[in-house]
């Protein structure tokens, strides 16, 4: 039940309505927080008071947004900017400026804030070009900032319907913009590409990338060889993954790449998939699924003129179902060098062979120089899910190292010979459910790694977490699966694993790390424990500093050789985004969004989130050494339980709706019905709210704000049986929990 902050429905017929959406919002979408307030919404093109343009642009004769490919690859010569997702094309978030360093970062501060006006996730790496920010909120949401100052200098809506959250996985985010020419290019929530004037944000082209929902797009466009380049999401809903390559000055499509096979009935849409085909053995894929979505990574080698994309997990998750003859399933969780003029394949590397626990390769690829075995080489590093690190020869696609970065016992290790992971037998669960190491989430997730050449080690946002998989039962009892339409396409059984998770007594303990990985020795030299996983990206620069945020809400500094803390920020928000730097005047800035989210939404603690504790408005950050603002204090969020009527559900009404809450609902509002706080805790329904819960669920009542009707997949019955979960859920914990004070 996914649902955005920040969106009230756009018209309702008479008063009482009006009042009732409001005081119902504010308990069901925010939580209990606060009601949830209009976005600041400026038109495409219109002037904001004292005018829109920068005064950069005032002061110079630099075009905004002049960015093109020579001086991207000549980024190292204006370290001032951070013109590119990962700063350089090599994407190895190092930055050469040392104005902060090791020595004086103890006397960083605020240099001034920015409310976004979300509460939800913020992941988006800002892009800085000559004293101007662009970055992206929720939804794809784009604003242009003052780097200076602070001030918004203008803001892109792309009118999302709020309905379509029902179709993220993993929250309404957006991971950035590309800028080029004059232009800001950005990926919608649901699958539009625009080009936007650097200017006003007025839209210059619009281009639909997806076929329709359960489609979305949340990763940052690259722009290659004059060409913006995108992938999508949605492969839990049962969609095929593919990357397609846009003019970048007109919009016009000019390839697509498809990463899995269709309906083998139809002809092939690229050469490739001739090959991949005979690995897809005995299922009907294309029915369910496929899978294989680009909806993150991906790096350029201007050099060898190659593009480098992540795949992700198949769909369903389970194997045994999407092709139970067996095989590879080609091109899921991969990488993949392509030509980015033709969109033809160069070579592959199948990191996750027949993926079957949602191990994507979506994650942050790095490129660089590494001397291995005393020869220099153009290599591929990537840490994805599955929990290996990997250094490929990135030329040729040569495998030269696979080292486990963390807790893995899906495999043993990787067959330097062979290329492929050694499964542990005794961990297939296609007949009796297995607990499994890393989970979906992954030994590593999209929260991008960082490679500092002077120190040679890469900084991993690393986890420990396991997931209980097991097979469901309507595959393993008739031989049979339905994937419900437009809705989770796991093959997951969800009662086996609220069983599994009962047995324990608790959801299973979870670590988070920032890891600094020796790529060449392939061994950790340092970490840094968190008390929670999912935390932030990482940045690493020439002042022997890397910086994280994290997910209790602190900004974090340490020395980059040897991991020592040097400085720490309570910002009291939990933060998934990667910070970046930036130079304007001779002053070096910090600058970070904070606003904890993505899969944080079903899979984060709320015992640890800051989310929970303080609430989670979005803020864009920025600190410099010597800086004067202040960060305001936070209050307690009140996380007491309301009283609830006695419950008069049966026992079997109940056990029905703890397995639909979890199937359909738990994405969202959290495992076992507790929120870590960016979502609606359902426990703390007020008396409208529970008055009005048919009218939510299945009525589509706050489709605006997000909270779709789940009509089609939900009976009344049904809903009622949720309703008596959550009641049950909410008086059990209320008894056990004083209020937080």
């Amino acid at each position: 039940m996914a649902q955005p902050s920040n969106r009230w429905p756009a018209a309702v017929s008479v008063a009482a309505s009006v009042a009732l959406v409001i005081a119902v919002g504010w308990q069901f979408m925010a939580g209990g927080e606060r009601g949830a307030e209009p976005e600041k919404t400026v038109a495409a093109g219109e002037q904001l008071p004292g005018g829109n343009v920068p005064a950069t642009e005032q002061a110079t004769s630099r075009p905004l947004a002049d960015v093109d490919q020579q001086r991207i690859i000549n980024a190292d010569s204006e370290p001032g900017n951070w013109m590119q997702h990962g700063r350089t094309f090599d994407e190895q978030r190092f930055s050469p400026l040392d104005q902060i360093n090791d020595k004086n970062v103890s006397k960083l501060a605020l240099a001034w804030s920015l409310d976004t006006d979300t509460t939800r996730g913020l992941e988006a790496s800002p892009i800085v070009v000559d004293g101007v920010i662009y970055t992206t909120l929720t939804w794809g949401v784009t604003i242009a900032v003052d780097a200076r100052t602070g001030k918004e200098l203008w803001r892109f809506d792309p009118e999302v319907p709020g309905e379509w959250g029902r179709y993220g996985c993993c929250d309404v985010v957006n991971r950035g913009v590309a800028v080029w020419k004059g232009r800001v290019y950005v990926a919608s929530f649901d699958g539009h590409l625009f080009a936007l004037d650097a200017k006003d944000g007025s839209i210059v082209w619009k281009v639909n990338t997806v076929p329709g929902a359960p489609y979305t797009s949340t990763g940052a466009p690259r722009i290659v060889n004059g060409k913006v380049i995108i992938g999508n999401g949605g492969a839990e809903y049962g969609v095929r993954g593919y990357i397609t390559a846009y003019d970048a000055e007109t919009g016009a499509e000019v390839w697509r790449f498809y990463t899995v096979p269709g309906d083998p009935s139809k002809p092939v849409e690229n050469p490739e998939l001739e090959k991949a085909i005979p690995t897809w053995k005995g299922g009907e894929w294309w029915k369910i699924g496929g899978g294989g979505t680009a909806w993150d990574s991906m790096v350029f080698d201007p050099k060898l003129n190659t593009l480098y994309v992540g795949t992700g997990n198949g769909s369903p998750w389970t194997r045994a179902i999407r092709s139970p003859g067996g095989g590879d399933n080609l091109y899921l969780s991969s990488i993949i060098a392509l030509d980015p003029d033709t969109g033809r394949m160069k070579w592959y590397y199948q990191e996750t062979p027949g993926d079957n626990w949602d191990y994507t390769s979506t994650q942050p690829i790095i490129l660089a120089d590494l001397a291995i075995d005393g020869k220099k080489r153009q290599v591929l590093m990537h840490a994805p899910k599955n929990g290996f690190f990997y250094v490929l020869d990135r030329e040729t696609g040569e495998l030269l190292s696979a080292k486990p970065y963390a807790v893995t016992t899906w495999a043993s290790h990787v067959d330097m010979k062979t290329g492929r992971p050694v499964e542990n037998p005794a961990l297939a669960y296609d007949k009796v459910g297995q607990w499994v190491q890393p989970s979906a989430n992954g030994a590593h997730n999209w929260h991008p790694m960082a490679f500092n050449p002077k120190t040679g080690l890469v900084y991993i946002p690393a986890q420990d977490l396991a997931l209980y998989y097991a097979l469901t039962k309507e595959w393993k009892e008739k031989h049979h699966y339905t994937a419900e339409k437009n809705w989770w396409n796991l093959g997951l059984d969800y009662a086996d694993l609220i069983d599994a998770i009962k047995a324990l007594g608790d959801i299973p303990p979870s670590h988070g790390f920032l890891k600094a990985w020796d790529p060449v020795a392939g061994e950790v030299k340092w970490q840094v424990e968190y008390p929670a996983p999912l935390n932030g990206g990482v940045l690493t620069t020439a002042g022997n500093l890397v910086f994280q945020g994290t997910a209790d809400g602190y900004l974090y500094a340490y020395k980059a050789d040897t991991g020592e803390r040097v400085w720490e920020q309570n910002i009291q928000t939990g933060i998934v985004a990667p910070p970046v730097t930036y130079m304007v005047d001779g002053e070096q800035y910090i600058a970070v969004l904070a606003g904890w989210g993505g899969v944080n939404i079903t899979s984060g603690d709320a015992r640890t989130s800051a989310a929970a504790k303080y609430g989670n408005d979005g803020r864009l950050l920025v600190f410099k050494i010597g800086g004067s603002g202040e960060l305001p204090k936070l209050a307690l969020r009140d996380q007491s339980i309301p009283a609830w009527p006695p419950l008069t559900a049966d026992e079997a009404t109940v056990r029905k709706g703890e397995v639909s809450f979890q199937q359909h609902c738990a994405f969202c509002h959290g495992t076992m019905a507790v929120s870590p706080g960016i979502t609606p805790d359902l426990r703390r329904m007020n008396e409208n709210t529970r008055q009005h819960f048919q009218d939510i669920v299945r009525g589509g009542m706050l489709k605006d704000n997000g909270m779709a009707s789940f009509a089609d997949l939900i009976s009344e019955e049904e809903a009622e049986a949720i309703f008596s979960y959550v009641q049950k859920r909410a008086i059990e914990d209320r008894a056990r929990m004083a209020p937080v004070r």
